[in-house]
């Protein structure tokens, strides 16, 4: 069950680069016909269906403020809070009839996750643990929470605890990819790798994402950017990473979007004739401040570079 974080200040939360929670993929025992299992779908229907109304309330709203009509911030929170109330009762109805359900607690869990209730979710995904201890899910959702309150070397141990229990879903790696490019000190100690290993680290298992989920434009690009931040620029690298992005681009927005990065990178290795060129195939209105941005640094640079080019002037005779 995917859901969209939603912010109760009316606002949507921009994804970090720590991906957020996850609920427990439908396992082949799950598929059969068992009074529980029906139960806990519905429910979990009925989670995403309150989910989805918020979501657009909350677009719905964003629209309104445009036309100066829209809700206050405490009304949409109270009215999101009303919303999610009920789901609230049944998750925990439903635990208190099934106690020992663990999937209950990693679904509860991730529903108070989103409502920015972390102490509450932790205790539910610890309650999934403590009842299955081979629950991939929970501790995925778990190394999240650690990453976030400075638990980092836990948060390692836990999402490779969570790829290792299933190694075919590719958030597990991408997320472990992610703390140990963000969380890069923790890393070296944890691991015992230089600096340089631990980037490597992290892109092979971004590239373990990617064998895994190879159509993912987003995760395609996400890996791409993260040689913005490896030093010295791996700079062929990166561009091979951004034409494998290339490639998966659904439309020419995200195509434009690609060619921008082509750009920055040929600008940051000075190939400015090429970095000139992929802007010129930039014509799309929301990239406009970007490109204009790289305009003016190329005619910088090339400006820089054709003085330091040029012929030394004439000396002056000095007087005899």
């Amino acid at each position: 069950m995917q859901k969209l974080l939603i912010g109760l200040l009316g606002a949507f939360i921009a994804a970090a680069r720590l991906v957020a929670a996850t609920n427990p993929a439908p396992t082949a025992a799950s598929q059969a016909i068992d009074p529980v299992e029906k139960e806990f779908k519905r429910l979990m229907a009925a989670d995403d269906d309150a989910q989805a109304e918020v979501d657009q309330w909350i677009l719905d709203n964003e629209a309104a403020a445009a036309r100066g009509a829209a809700l206050s911030k405490a009304d949409l929170q109270h009215r999101i809070m009303k919303r999610f109330a009920p789901i609230r009762q049944a998750y925990e109805e439903f635990l208190r009839r099934h106690p020992d359900y663990a999937p209950g607690y990693v679904a509860y869990g991730s529903f108070l996750h989103d409502l920015h209730d972390s102490d509450g979710a932790r205790a539910q995904w610890e309650k999934a643990l403590a009842l299955n201890p081979k629950d991939p899910a929970a501790y995925n959702n778990l190394a999240n929470l650690y990453s976030h309150s400075g638990e980092i070397k836990k948060a390692f141990e836990y999402y490779a605890k969570a790829s290792e229990l299933n190694p075919r879903e590719p958030i597990y790696y991408q997320n472990l990819g992610d703390a140990v490019f963000v969380f890069r000190k923790d890393a070296r100690e944890h691991y015992g790798l230089s600096e340089q290993q631990v980037f490597n680290k992290a892109l092979d298992l971004y590239r373990q994402a990617l064998k895994l989920d190879p159509t993912n434009f987003p995760l395609a690009s996400e890996v791409a950017q993260t040689y913005y931040g490896i030093k010295p620029l791996r700079l062929e690298e990166a561009l091979t990473a951004w034409t494998n992005a290339l490639a998966l681009a659904h439309d020419e927005i995200e195509r434009e979007g690609v060619y921008v990065h082509f750009a920055r990178l040929k600008y940051l290795g000075d190939r400015f004739a090429e970095a000139r060129a992929h802007l010129n195939a930039v014509t799309n209105e929301m990239y406009a401040v970007l490109k204009g941005r790289l305009v003016r640094n190329l005619d910088k640079a090339e400006h820089e570079a054709q003085g330091t080019n040029a012929a030394p002037a004439a000396e002056h005779s000095k007087p005899k």
